[in-house]
């Protein structure tokens, strides 16, 4: 703004008093000084809107360009899994023309992968660690039993009846 010194703000004051005079003066001054509040706040706001205006276009380029970057990879990615896709589509397929029909007896040195067979093991069943034919010899129960069976075992019997 426009740089008024201590000698010129007196210089100012001094025509002011003798242009408007002594009665008036406060109520002059009190409107000047409203008056440059305003400005100064309206200055201010233009500028605070300006800053905004300059933000928001600064955001919407940055948008622009992640957007733009988002896309590119999204392409680069795309491209990439296409790309993959088909070569393991090519080399899961044999050529066309080395082609050999599946009972021709002929070897195209490729060995086929054996076929799946089950282990036939039953998981849920039990295995103790020691062998059947020691737990026969040690006299080890093979069997569960429950606890009348066992009771009625060793109960002594009864002589004569």
């Amino acid at each position: 703004m426009i740089d008024f010194g201590f000698d010129k703000i007196a210089l100012i004051g001094a025509v002011a008093l003798i242009v408007i005079g002594p009665e008036k003066l406060p109520r002059v001054a009190r409107t000047v000084g409203t008056l440059i509040g305003k400005a100064q706040r309206y200055v201010a706001d233009v500028k605070a809107e300006v800053n905004r205006s300059i933000e928001l276009e600064d955001l919407k380029k940055m948008k622009t360009q992640f957007e733009e970057a988002a896309r590119n990879v999204e392409q680069t990615v795309s491209s990439e899994i296409n790309q993959t896709t088909s070569d393991l589509q090519s080399a899961w397929q044999p050529p066309e023309s080395d082609a050999l029909p599946p009972n021709s007896g002929q070897h195209d040195g490729l060995t086929p992968a054996p076929q799946y067979r089950h282990p036939k093991k039953n998981w849920r069943l039990k295995r103790g660690a020691m062998p059947q034919w020691y737990k026969q010899k040690a006299g080890i129960r093979g069997k569960a039993q429950s606890g009348a069976a066992r009771v009625a075992r060793f109960r002594p019997r009864r002589l004569g009846v």
